[in-house]
């Protein structure tokens, strides 16, 4: 066996979402930009597993959160039982014993790559990581990054050195689980080192064809393009504010077609819709955006929030989006439309409304964390 190099980092996701694979990849990058002589590896487990345990964790959720969004709410809410000491419940117990027989492949790439730390951005790594150590077949160190703002029971192991949260509320809860508070970090969720960047807004506006007298709207279905957001367009061209819309569909092509012709049948000419397919760009359309509407995924409120970008909460996903929403809303960082008919008058009385949206604004970017990759990254390193 070859000699092992002097610091691996294993970071490990999963793509149930794309929110977990963002935020490993904003950890790679972070690594990448200031720890070169770090070796660094960057693997979705998902794909060392069976085609059906790949099927159950990626295209199950994809398929709940469009068509049976209170299912997957009434499943967070039964799992989220978090123990206090003793011994896993029986639900950790069963959940623990199928991962294991559906990830053989990758409790074997775990042996021969020998990490000397894993950071993981999704429970099902650290889950196996905390079970192997507690075994004596992993000795290298645990750090996991929860990229929700609270914390739902699946993420919880008594193997770790470090857990990385969004919020101080986030940690006070920890620490009433017994997790000592020396092995959490707030550190904001995990987003690409660019959303530290500043950018000019004149000149994205001009590269995209924006224009600078016209209200900004960036509505985001996520980076698999999931969410009513027909529906949601349909809404915002009723506005009686002159406005242009950038309508982000993700990697869905088929929604991006059934985007454009609703568009071009569109007679209002106050509003403007840009359709886009999936953009690596996302920093600057949300660095000229003046707000997002949509659903408060853990890494897209984490990149707005960065930007100083308030959020109109449209339809989140019960269970963890809903946390997020009750966060935002409390912070004063965002409003929500519970009726789509409603959503063009509350959108116009916020444009209508400079202060309130100013100060919106600012609470925004009171939240953010852009820095939170670099964060994780030097904190792990230092383990």
């Amino acid at each position: 066996m070859t000699e092992k190099s002097a610091k691996r980092i294993l970071i490990l996701s999963a793509s149930a979402g794309a929110g977990h694979l963002r935020a490993a990849e904003a950890i790679e990058k972070a690594l990448a930009l200031k720890h070169p002589e770090v070796e660094v590896r960057n693997v979705d487990v998902l794909k060392y597993t069976n085609a059906a345990f790949r099927a159950l964790y990626s295209k199950a959720y994809l398929e709940l959160v469009n068509t049976a969004p209170e299912l997957l709410g009434w499943l967070y809410d039964f799992f989220d039982k978090p123990r206090i000491g003793g011994n896993p419940g029986t639900n950790e117990k069963v959940r623990l014993a199928f991962d294991k027989l559906n990830t053989r492949p990758f409790i074997k790439l775990l042996k021969e790559y020998r990490p000397d730390v894993a950071i993981c951005t999704h429970f099902l790594p650290s889950e196996i990581l905390s079970h192997l150590r507690e075994k004596g077949d992993f000795s290298g160190k645990l750090a996991v990054v929860v990229t929700d703002f609270d914390v739902h029971a699946m993420w919880l192991c008594s193997q770790y050195e470090r857990f990385f949260v969004a919020l101080e509320e986030t940690k006070v809860h920890l620490q009433a689980l017994g997790m000592p508070p020396d092995k959490v970090t707030i550190s904001g969720i995990p987003i690409d080192p660019v959303f530290a960047e500043e950018k000019q807004k004149a000149q994205i506006l001009m590269k995209h064809g924006l224009k600078e007298n016209r209200p900004t709207i960036l509505v985001s279905a996520g980076g698999f393009g999931v969410g009513p957001i027909e529906h949601l367009i349909q809404s915002l061209l009723k506005l009686s504010t002159p406005a242009q819309v950038l309508a982000v569909c993700g990697r869905s092509e088929e929604l991006r077609e059934r985007l454009s012709k609703l568009v071009e049948k569109s007679t209002t000419s106050a509003v403007q819709v840009h359709v886009l397919g999936f953009t690596k760009e996302m920093d600057e359309l949300m660095t000229v955006a003046d707000l997002v509407i949509g659903k408060p995924g853990g890494l897209t409120t984490s990149e707005a929030l960065s930007k100083g970008l308030p959020f109109v909460i449209v339809n989140p996903i019960p269970g963890q989006e809903e946390r997020n929403s009750d966060h935002l809303l409390e912070q004063g960082a965002a409003i929500r439309c519970n009726n789509l008919p409603t959503l063009a008058f509350k959108v116009d009385n916020l444009l209508k409304s400079p202060d309130r949206l100013k100060l919106l604004k600012q609470r925004a970017r009171d939240l953010g964390h852009p820095m939170a990759a670099f964060t994780v990254a030097r904190e792990c390193l230092a383990l």
